[in-house]
């Protein structure tokens, strides 16, 4: 059996893709750079992450996105020898507007290099490319209405692409009209003669699932499934597994067929920390020609059949990370920028992360922030810093972060009274706190060895210095407010674990790491 969820941790919107004996999953990065995760699998089993294809400022610059702006929905596709991701840079996403541009890359290997990218449109979100069996190519998206008096999903478009110029061309045709609930996420296959749009309904939240329409002419009409959605847990609120959607499928050697959905595990709060993450289920077709769920009666599985083939793992990746090689991994990301020597780098001193101290934690541009997603309610991390600021506006250490809004810092900083403290910084959705009322005062000289464990609910922090042991640190803090649905804000994402530091005087002073480590307990 798989057990889901197959990527844990933020990894939203996949896209699902076999190419021969190879899977791929790509999944939606928002703000965090690089952007689009591609994950690779032999067995739809094991999984690892493989690669980003948007590495460069050229491909996708985010500096003053908003939070959960960015790099949404990827569709990855492959024809005739070329991979081609289609993705939205969101530029707005608040109020009546969507600032959402559309871009084509292409590779010959998945791995890269990945071309500059091709404008496409701005009408809508979610994006997605079919290659017909006559060479055609169209495009699909949906179309947003910010008309007062209109329903903000307008319906979904289909154009044609033109791969020698580069560009749409033709007419564009509404293929599916508009309705009161968002549909989103269009996906579209060819099997046994009719054309299916796979889509995402019903927004992201606790109401989402997959629908299917059908249709013998890739123009339409499109009939709707006589299901209405084929897997949704909406009507179940006490279910495990919610929000499942965001449906793409895949056919593989032998025959079978799987979906790849979003899908969250929330908090008894309803909260959704660990953010949407990346199910598999296995599907079947009807006598009549429509997809169901194999198993769980239209609801999320924990667990789905596997496929019966040859396993296939990958080295696991270790727990602590000693920053003793020459470029740091890619299970990193950092915020809306790019990693470049100026501001994170390994050669400084070598053997140690070195961070160079910039913006503050609500900025939208040069923050100096390295992080990666959390994976489970049950885990811990902790790293240790050598840090000598000389100003309260220098900071460097360990964060938890939902974006600029909502996290947990604990950080050495300076204090006139005490010189170098250990503070933890709150911001609860967007209020500024501090949650020590006396810092803890330790020696200018000494290294901090930090730690965060989280529990379900409860997120606590823990300090020592030298070889003493460990000491809890401030409250117990409540893990659900990195979540995507606490104080009902409009974010996409899930909470990251990593070190970081500031310099508000503009020195840029920095903060060295010995080593990150990262553990689900």
């Amino acid at each position: 059996m798989i057990q889901n969820p197959i990527l844990p941790g933020f990894n939203p919107d996949p896209s699902f893709l076999r190419v021969g004996d190879d899977y791929y999953i790509a999944t939606s990065t928002f703000e965090w750079f690089p952007g689009v995760r591609i994950h690779h699998s032999k067995d739809l089993n094991n999984w690892r992450l493989l690669t980003y294809p948007l590495t460069r400022i050229s491909q996708l610059n985010l500096i003053g996105h908003p939070s959960s702006g960015g790099a949404w929905a990827p569709n990855l596709t492959y024809n005739d020898g070329v991979f081609y991701l289609i993705y939205t840079d969101v530029k707005t996403k608040s109020g009546p507007y969507k600032d959402c541009h559309n871009y084509l890359v292409t590779a010959t290997n998945i791995e890269g290099p990945w071309s500059d990218p091709i404008f496409l449109n701005s009408s809508g979100f979610d994006p997605a490319l079919f290659h017909d069996e006559d060479g055609r190519k169209w495009l699909m998206n949906m179309q947003w209405d910010f008309r007062k008096k209109e329903k903000t999903f307008h319906g979904i478009l289909l154009q044609e692409y033109d791969a020698e110029e580069k560009k749409l061309t033709g007419p564009v045709r509404k293929i599916i009209e508009g309705e009161d609930h968002v549909l989103e996420g269009s996906n579209l296959y060819k099997v046994n003669g009719y054309y299916y749009i796979i889509l995402a309904d019903g927004g992201t939240g606790f109401n989402h699932s997959v629908s299917v329409r059908r249709s013998k002419n890739i123009q339409g009409p499109y009939e709707q499934d006589p299901m209405p959605q084929i897997l949704t847990a909406r009507n179940h609120p006490e279910h495990p597994v919610q929000r499942a959607g965001h449906g793409s499928l895949v056919e593989t050697q032998t025959g079978d067929w799987y979906m790849a959905y979003l899908s969250a595990r929330p908090l008894a709060n309803k909260e959704c920390p660990l953010g949407r993450e990346t199910s598999l289920q296995k599907c079947i077709w009807t006598d009549d020609g429509w997809l169901r769920m194999a198993e769980g009666d239209g609801l999320p599985t924990a667990e789905t059949e596997a496929p019966g083939l040859p396993e296939t793992t990958f080295p696991s990746r270790a727990e602590k990370d000693d920053f003793n090689e020459s470029e740091l991994s890619f299970i990193y990301q950092s915020l809306r920028v790019p990693v470049t020597q100026d501001w994170a780098n390994l050669t400084e001193r070598p053997g140690y992360l070195r961070l160079h101290g910039r913006e503050s934690l609500r900025s939208l541009h040069r923050q100096s922030v390295i992080a990666r997603s959390i994976e489970s309610y049950a885990m811990q991390a902790e790293t240790v810093v050598e840090f000598s600021p000389d100003t309260f506006m220098q900071k460097a250490g360990l964060i938890c972060v939902f974006d600029e809004m909502d996290l947990f810092y604990l950080h050495v900083t300076y204090d006139e009274k005490y010189q170098k403290v250990i503070q933890i910084i709150q911001h609860d959705q967007g209020e500024y706190d501090e949650l020590l009322e006396s810092p803890v005062p330790v020696k200018q000289d000494q290294s901090v060895y930090f730690k965060v464990v989280i529990l379900g609910e409860r997120l606590q922090f823990y300090y020592r210095v030298a070889s003493s042991e460990w000491n809890e640190v401030g409250p117990a803090l409540p893990f659900g407010n990195l979540g995507d649905e606490y104080g009902g804000k409009l974010g996409f994402t899930g909470a990251f674990v990593g070190v970081c530091c500031q310099d508000l005087s503009g020195q840029k002073t920095y903060a060295d790491f010995d080593y990150f480590a990262y553990k689900n307990l």
